[in-house]
């Protein structure tokens, strides 16, 4: 939950999602559309599908027991080095490399690392750095210690040089400069229209035909002849998009009625674009 997204937009979603399932049994014997929906609000969708299915493989594979190595832990749908690093040094104490954005800050100016971070180049740095400072024992101490000195001493602005616990060793000549990280891709503007319908006391929607928001359900799309009804903007990946909704009539078999009180689950957009819908009296 934690990946691209902050601890205060999480904590709510990982109270609930720990009150339903307070197991992997429960999660993996749960459908996805109820994954799915209580994941919604907190976006990028393939990380609860991942999760999910994730759960279903402890199940399968470890007779319901999470694993401990990180190689097995690495082998679950979904989950990458960093979390099977992160996971084995957190809850079973293991030490491992663990490298998230703050320890790779703090890597980079204890050794004046003047290269992008983000390149072959830089992560193979990065990893081997972080292997040259691991203790014989207390992975989760040692990972705990570097993630908060990058997040209170070490930070990416205004950095307190003068009482971090390293000065001495950091070699780091400007380090309000460190990392480096490569450029990024220009954002680009996007346009799509889609269409209110809302007939015989539904709204109606379609399924997502993926990959994006797999699982989910959307205001299908419109060619924008109706009455505009409402813009939402909002970013997903390099894009910047514009999504306009007009009002529209049913058409079609691919579409679906809904009740306004179970709806199913929708991403982030167009669920404020429901809602703002509601708010202006243009349904319900």
């Amino acid at each position: 939950m934690l990946q691209q997204t902050t601890v205060a937009a999480v904590k709510p979603y990982f109270h609930r999602w720990m009150e339903r399932f307070p197991t992997v049994r429960h999660l993996a014997e749960a459908s996805e559309e109820e994954v799915l929906h209580l994941w919604q609000g907190l976006g990028y969708y393939s990380r609860a599908r991942n999760l999910h299915a994730a759960a279903k493989a402890v199940v399968e594979r470890h007779e319901g027991v999470v694993p401990h190595s990180r190689a097995e832990l690495r082998a679950l749908p979904g989950v990458g080095d960093y979390t099977a690093g992160a996971v084995s040094a957190f809850a079973f104490d293991a030490v491992e490399t663990v490298i998230d954005a703050n320890i790779a800050r703090v890597l980079a100016r204890l050794n004046n690392w003047q290269n992008p971070i983000d390149d072959a180049a830089g992560k193979a740095f990065l990893e081997k750095a972080a292997h040259a400072l691991l203790p014989a024992k207390g992975g989760r101490l040692h990972t705990s210690a570097l993630m908060e000195l990058g997040a209170l001493v070490c930070t990416a602005r205004n950095p307190d040089c003068d009482g971090c616990p390293v000065r001495l060793e950091c070699r780091a000549e400007n380090p309000e400069a460190l990392p480096v990280k490569r450029a990024r891709p220009q954002v680009e503007l996007v346009t799509e229209s889609r269409a209110c319908i809302f007939e015989k006391g539904k709204l109606w929607l379609e399924p997502s035909h993926g990959p994006r928001w797999k699982g989910m359900w959307l205001l299908p799309p419109s060619e924008g002849d109706g009455k505009l009804l409402h813009t939402e903007i909002y970013p997903i990946t390099r894009y910047r998009v514009t999504m306009s909704v007009h009002a529209g009539k049913r058409t079609g078999n691919q579409i679906k009625g809904f009740s306004l009180t179970e709806l199913p689950p929708m991403p982030s957009p167009h669920r404020r674009a429901v809602a703002a819908l509601i708010r202006n009296g243009h349904i319900g």
